[in-house]
């Protein structure tokens, strides 16, 4: 299903939205309800120079490219945006979100802020940035305990980081408090639906209305 009025022989640029938060706030939950609903919205899936986990699958997960594929990239401008972590390369790469945003589909990024400064750097008019805040302290440290993924040091490193990582709210166009879920997901799903009807995307309104009145 899609949540923007049908709006036929009108056409739409796609947009990218941006979701970010510190770890355990709620984003990748949020994104996933929203992939799962909105069929006219799809996962940017980055690059990465790192070997594939048990489980992922090339091109669903991550694009798995060497490190020579990666830096050749780089050099020819191939990425939206792109990082070093520790030994690994991770990027956006340019060429799908371009396609998938000029057939009018919009493009899911779950990622920090540092990506969403890079994207908003090269494509301004196209992102949309969301950032996800816990609801306190304790109750972010709770959600990532709850998890029973992460050893306790984990947990401290990411509850360390969760602060400098927020202090980057203010970069964003939308501020949303995950309090309760569900009520998260229907306003992300409000935003994504208000955006798509700007008038700024809306390439084929011009010729739409001129057809109405009859020029």
């Amino acid at each position: 299903m899609t949540f923007a009025p049908d709006m036929p022989h009108v056409s739409r640029r796609g947009l990218m939205l941006i979701l970010s938060s510190p770890s355990g706030a709620g984003k990748s939950t949020i994104a996933q309800a929203i992939l799962e609903q909105d069929n006219c919205l799809e996962l940017s899936v980055s690059v990465t120079t790192r070997s594939p986990r048990p489980g992922e699958i090339d091109g669903v997960h991550y694009h798995f490219r060497t490190h020579t594929d990666v830096e050749a990239m780089v050099a020819a401008g191939g990425f939206l945006e792109h990082a070093q972590v520790f030994d690994n390369h991770y990027g956006t790469p340019r060429e799908p979100v371009e396609k998938a945003l000029a057939a009018g589909k919009d493009v899911l990024f779950d990622i920090d802020w540092q990506g969403a400064r890079q994207l908003t750097e090269k494509a301004a008019n196209d992102v949309v940035r969301i950032f996800i805040l816990p609801p306190s302290l304790s109750e972010l440290e709770r959600r990532l305990r709850g998890r029973g993924q992460d050893p306790d040091e984990v947990v401290r490193k990411r509850m360390a980081k969760a602060s400098s990582e927020m202090e980057h709210w203010a970069e964003y166009d939308y501020v949303l408090v995950n309090t309760d879920l569900d009520a998260s997901i229907r306003a992300v799903r409000s935003i994504l639906e208000a955006e798509r009807l700007k008038r700024s995307r809306q390439k084929g309104m011009e010729t739409f209305v001129a057809a109405l009145r009859g020029l």
